[in-house]
């Protein structure tokens, strides 16, 4: 066991916890009686910094889902339930604010020995590993041996139940389940078997590491902190509630005479020299305690803040700013890494389990503040693109860590679905395998007159149509080139949203403007031609 668990343990469990260990946390002065030292116990509140940064902390790394890469279907629906409770992104949450209270936690991807079930991950913190040995192998720490803590609930009586702890050794390929079948008695062997790996399929995601299997909380300081807080809130609590009421003194009465008091309806008789007066404490008496805790709040949120994030409260360089944020940014990049990693191994060891070649990987979000595209970035965006600029996955990029898409969009996934990121790819990726080239549309006789490409000046001009899925509420992509002496001279291209059979009209208009201006147009479109008011020359 180690303190530094304690106190973070006890700080989870709140002013109750910590109330519960009075004088540990909570030190009693010298002369103060019991009695007022229990009252002062029992008005203590420890303020929730450390819980606070922590849910804050793991909340940054799963503030977006945890996206598997190739990944068999098998396996994806499995792990909406991957520890038999929760899915991937609840516990890797939990599992990451463990890590985080720890210095590190471990996975074991277990299976039931008879085969009628399916893997499941369990998690374990360090006080519940009791031990381990490794060594070695083909330049790789490889487990040999672990030993883990458990509790399991069993039958107690016809109708109750209890819990009791157990000891589950691993070995590659074996297991050996220990338990106290009598109170005080040894440990004996309850259940043993082989499994089917030939390897301990544990995992160790850390965010802190010192060793193998070796860790320090990153909030250890923080943790500390909070308690000097509560320390302080207590003494400015507990001098505050004795000093809130003024005491009345009388000054000059003689001591033997009677108790004198005031009240409504009564009247002193002060002697020659005698007065009275309240006794109350400065109005600034307390100031340099508030201000004690005000620095308290402020160094947890730097520490918070600057350790883990690189952001500095105080003022500070350009440089210094700069180097503290590559660092602080590097803790919380080792912690995203170690958790992915750590995913990327027990999506191996389920995957093996299965018999399933497709473990796939993870990716576990790094964009641990979120900063939303504001509308005018969103439509440089667009320009760049529609110039040509930047391809479309560099904006499909761009606006998803802008979150301006949904956090399940897949930009790969786009891409595919519109072929290589559409017209501004070369025209080999883009187009059809046999594209029609040299194949002119006209606009329908119901909608237009004039046809596309009829008179002499256009000849050479052509309407091109390619008929391809694209992306949800996307009318067409369309590509306008312009020649000049024989050469291209721009090209522009846009992209149409669907808003019904105002777009059809509205399209037609713009298709036979451009045509007529001399450009050669390339559209991309789901529709039929002739949904859209054209038909083949």
């Amino acid at each position: 066991m180690q303190p530094h668990w304690v106190l973070i343990e006890d700080l989870i469990g709140g002013t109750y916890e910590i109330r519960r260990r009075h004088r540990r946390y909570l030190p009693q002065e010298l002369r103060e009686l019991d009695e007022s030292y229990d009252r002062r116990l029992a008005t203590s509140i420890c303020p929730p910094y450390y819980q606070r940064l922590e849910r804050m902390l793991a909340g940054m790394l799963t503030r977006k889902p945890v996206r598997l890469n190739d990944t068999s279907d098998q396996i994806r629906e499995q792990l909406f339930n991957v520890d038999l409770q929760d899915d991937l992104n609840v516990w890797t949450y939990e599992t990451a604010r463990q890590a985080i209270r720890y210095g590190h936690v471990g996975v074991l991807v277990d299976a039931p020995t008879d085969g009628k079930g399916r893997p499941y991950w369990v998690r374990y913190t360090p006080r519940q590993i009791l031990g381990w040995r490794h060594e070695i192998q083909d330049g790789q720490q490889v487990l040999t041996q672990l030993r883990l803590q458990e509790t399991v609930t069993v039958e107690d009586g016809e109708f109750g139940e209890k819990q009791e702890q157990q000891v589950r050794v691993l070995t590659p390929g074996e297991y050996k389940v220990y338990r106290r079948t009598e109170k005080n008695s040894d440990y004996a062997i309850v259940d043993e078997g082989r499994t089917s790996l030939n390897k301990i399929p544990f995992s160790v995601a850390y965010s802190n590491r010192i060793n193998y299997l070796e860790s320090r909380p990153p909030l250890e300081d923080i943790a500390m902190l909070n308690l000097k807080a509560y320390q302080v809130q207590s003494d400015l609590d507990n001098q505050l509630h004795i000093s809130a009421v003024p005491m009345l003194a009388f000054f000059g009465f003689p001591s033997a005479a009677e108790e004198v008091s005031a009240g409504p309806g009564e009247a002193i008789a002060f002697p020659a020299d005698g007065r009275a007066e309240y006794i109350a404490p400065p109005s600034d008496a307390f100031a340099s305690q508030f201000e004690r805790l005000n620095q308290i709040e402020s160094q947890i949120n730097e520490l918070g803040l600057s350790a883990v994030l690189g952001q500095k409260l105080s003022a500070e360089t350009a440089e210094a700013k700069r180097i503290d944020r590559s660092q602080g940014d590097s803790t919380m990049m080792v912690i995203a890494q170690n958790m992915q990693d750590m995913i990327d191994n027990c999506l191996q060891f389920h995957a093996q389990y299965l018999g399933d070649s497709q473990p796939g990987s993870a990716y576990v979000n790094c964009a641990f503040i979120g900063r939303s595209l504001e509308p005018q970035e969103i439509q440089s965006l667009l320009q760049l693109y529609t110039a040509g600029t930047i391809t479309q996955e560099t904006l499909l990029m761009n606006l998803s860590e802008g979150e301006v898409l949904g956090d399940d969009f897949d930009v790969d996934q786009e891409l595919d679905a519109t072929q290589n990121g559409g017209l501004l790819e070369s025209e080999e990726s883009t187009l059809v395998e046999e594209p029609r080239f040299n194949t002119c549309y006209v606009l329908r006789q119901n909608r237009c007159s004039q046809a596309f490409a009829m008179d002499h000046e256009i000849e050479s001009r052509t309407l091109q149509y390619i008929q391809r899925k694209l992306p949800k509420n996307t009318f067409a992509i369309v590509r306008m080139t312009w020649f000049y002496d024989g050469e291209v001279d721009n090209v522009e291209e846009v992209r149409i949203i669907d808003e019904g059979q105002d777009t059809i009209d509205g399209f037609i208009d713009a298709m036979k403007a451009a045509v007529e201006a001399g450009a050669d147009v390339s559209i991309i479109s789901p529709y039929d031609p002739e949904d859209i008011g054209l038909e083949e020359q």
